[in-house]
């Protein structure tokens, strides 16, 4: 007869199981697991001695505030001669004795979150679930250790900003592991909308990491009056928040949203919302990247198509359809049992609001490999992700007397896909994963496949006259230099042309601010064969107080030949900001007081004033942001340097995200790999 173990005391051997389930960085103060690899608990028994096939011990898990076998929620299971990975089971594996060392194996697609498992009529323990991307029974599973080390366990990034022809790396602490981090992603969960709603079928989908990316998607952003994270705002100020800018990592956003009450963060833009959804999804165990689409549209009513108006001077008429300059998503790594099996992979998702999906601002996640074979009925919002890096541009000139004609436009929306590559900071193009060569076949093929009208081949573009934009290679914030519209003739017979080219501060989002220089030429002349290379001048006097955060100015030339065709060509140019040179002094151990030395000059000429340096690190400034102020301002030249103190709290490869801020140079970033010893 079954005899049930009589159970004293245990110990949940935090120490030796989150190291063995790679959940050691959030601490060994309590049990941190993840699903489908069995842990270890050892029992200490008040009568009695374990004896193989005659004792006995009733396991009882649950999860969330309804649980239920039904919903997958709650399991009950007893012991059994070995563990079994494919469901809730439980093994005795020490010899007889009045220690039992208890293995325990949760089902490798039960539900993540908090648990409570009863053992017999003593025990209670409390531990939480994660996904496991190392277990190949799990939705997750990537088997690779160096993407593994890279999309799980990195706390810190690059993402990429900047312009097309020049993206520029920034330094981000996604902060995964933080103290406190864990719990404020779990209480993102138990906070969203379908949880209040129904929360054991919300608990139940969270077996799902398809379900868990949407509801992030959702939750990252706070347009649906959800207790959402962060507010967006891409224009006037940022009175009542902080500019989207000053952000270094996530921790700091994701504990203010849980010390003010789920109230949202203010303020966010798309790569500080992909960001906040890396670090969440890493923490719970989903592999995570962020991914930056450069010339990224925006299409509002899923016609593959943005429409663009001009005026005769080539400036564009305010669209609700714009194109980015660049924009930010994160992509998650696991199966879709819903689509056939080559879709499995990569998903994006985007939690940046836009437009809303089942009635809600979320988007994705969509397989990276629908979106390059145009298959638009997969869910979710495949349409808005395929017109993000694939879409048509259609540019009309709105004359003076009110009649239009149509431009020849030689953007290409979805330009260098980019991340972070895996074990070093340079910048990895994935374009190839989202579309084909621009003009193959195979993405006419996708594109047909969309359901969508030939892409128009430019075969309108008027070949004879040719206009380019060339840039200087070297344009920093403060510098005067000059820029060029290049007219190449390749007819065989003389032009006369109208040349206008203009210059104008923009955002990162497509918004039009204040003219930079304008030059209006009524008589350019060709002779066949002839190229014209025609100069406007940016001055620091007339740009530098109309540039908005971004650094960017739109450059747009129109060329209208005497049959009056035009050709619109647009480039978006960015201004370098200054280095920020980073030395360390002391020798990097764990636990031990180290000093950053942190320089910047000033590249203006002009002072500036209120000068403050900022740092943070994942286990580097214990998840706090430590600022240093200078008392006097930086002349025209002049170095701001300053010495900022921090401690190491764990050995291993780090990065310190340095930024510096003024009332001229506003959120200037750098970093600083650190080697951290034990």
């Amino acid at each position: 007869m079954a005899q049930a173990l009589d159970i004293d005391r245990w110990n949940l051997e935090c120490e030796f199981n989150n190291l063995d389930h790679r959940t050691d960085l959030n601490g060994a103060d309590r049990l941190i697991v993840r699903r489908g690899q069995p842990f270890n608990i050892s029992l200490y028994l008040r009568s009695g001695t374990y004896q193989p096939g005659v004792s006995s011990l009733d396991c009882v898990v649950e999860t969330g505030p309804q649980p239920s076998e039904q919903y997958g929620t709650k399991a009950s299971f007893g012991l059994t001669a070995n563990i079994d990975t494919s469901r809730w089971s439980a093994a005795v594996i020490s010899p007889p004795g009045d220690m039992a060392a208890l293995s325990i194996c949760s089902a490798p697609d039960a539900p993540i979150g908090r648990y409570t498992l009863t053992l017999g009529q003593s025990g209670r323990i409390e531990f939480i679930l994660l996904f496991n991307p190392w277990c190949p029974g799990d939705a997750v599973y990537m088997d690779n250790e160096q993407h593994l080390a890279e999309y799980v366990l990195s706390q810190d990034g690059i993402i990429f900003r900047g312009s097309n022809k020049h993206p520029i790396p920034s330094a981000w602490n996604f902060g995964q592991f933080e103290s406190g981090i864990l719990d404020i992603c779990l209480r993102i969960l138990d906070t969203n909308p379908k949880c209040l709603r129904n929360p054991g079928k919300d608990c139940s989908g969270r077996r799902n990491p398809i379900y868990i990316s949407r509801v992030l998607s959702a939750m990252v952003n706070c347009n649906d009056d959800d207790k959402g994270l962060l507010l967006g705002k891409w224009t006037d100020g940022y009175e009542g928040g902080v500019s989207p800018l000053s952000w270094k990592g996530s921790v700091e956003i994701l504990r203010n949203w849980d010390k003010q009450a789920c109230q949202p963060v203010r303020f966010g833009q798309c790569w500080v919302f992909a960001a906040v959804a890396c670090s969440i999804s890493r923490a719970l165990g989903i592999p995570c990247r962020v991914v930056t689409n450069y010339l990224s549209a925006h299409d509002n009513n899923s016609d593959l198509v943005i429409q663009q108006v001009i005026d005769e001077n080539g400036k564009l008429i305010k669209s609700r359809e714009m194109i980015w300059n660049y924009h930010c998503w994160v992509e998650n790594w696991m199966s879709r049992p819903d689509f056939k099996p080559d879709f499995n992979g990569w998903q994006a998702s985007d939690p940046t609001p836009q437009e809303k999906s089942e009635g809600v601002y979320c988007c994705g996640p969509i397989p990276v490999r629908a979106i390059k074979e145009g298959e638009l009925t997969s869910k979710y919002d495949a349409p808005f992700v395929f017109a993000e890096v694939n879409a048509d541009v259609i540019t009309t000139m709105r004359k003076k007397d009110g009649s239009t004609s149509k431009v020849t436009n030689t953007t290409a929306v979805g330009q260098k896909i980019s991340t972070k590559s895996v074990g070093s900071d340079a910048r990895e193009d994935i374009t190839h994963l989202y579309k084909y060569p621009e003009g193959s076949d195979e993405e006419r093929d996708a594109f047909k496949k969309a359901n969508h009208q030939n892409k128009l081949l430019q075969q309108q573009e008027n070949q004879g006259l040719h206009l380019t934009i060339k840039v200087t290679p070297d344009m920093r914030k403060g510098c005067d230099f000059d820029v060029f519209a290049v007219v190449t003739n390749n007819t065989q017979s003389e032009k006369k042309c109208r040349l206008v080219f203009g210059s104008c501060a923009v955002s990162y989002s497509g918004v039009m601010g204040k003219n930079c220089g304008f030059k209006d030429l009524l008589n350019v002349e060709l002779s066949p064969g002839a190229e014209r290379r025609v100069p406007l001048r940016l001055n620091y006097s007339k740009y530098g107080d109309r540039l908005t955060e971004d650094n960017l100015i739109r450059l747009a030339a129109l060329l209208i030949d005497s049959n009056k065709d035009a050709t619109l060509a647009v480039r978006n140019i960015v201004l370098d900001d200054p280095e920020i040179k980073v030395r360390i002094l002391g020798e990097p151990k764990e636990n031990r007081k180290l000093a950053a030395e942190i320089t910047l000059k000033n590249p203006l000429p002009e002072p500036l004033e209120n000068c403050c340096f900022s740092i943070e690190g994942a286990n580097l400034t214990a998840g706090q942001v430590i600022s240093e102020r200078l008392s006097s301002s930086v002349g025209p030249g002049e170095d701001a340097k300053v010495k900022i103190y921090f401690t190491p709290t764990h050995s291993g490869l780090r990065k310190l995200v340095v930024d510096f801020d003024s009332n001229k140079l506003c959120h200037v970033k750098g970093y600083r790999n650190v080697i951290i010893g034990k």
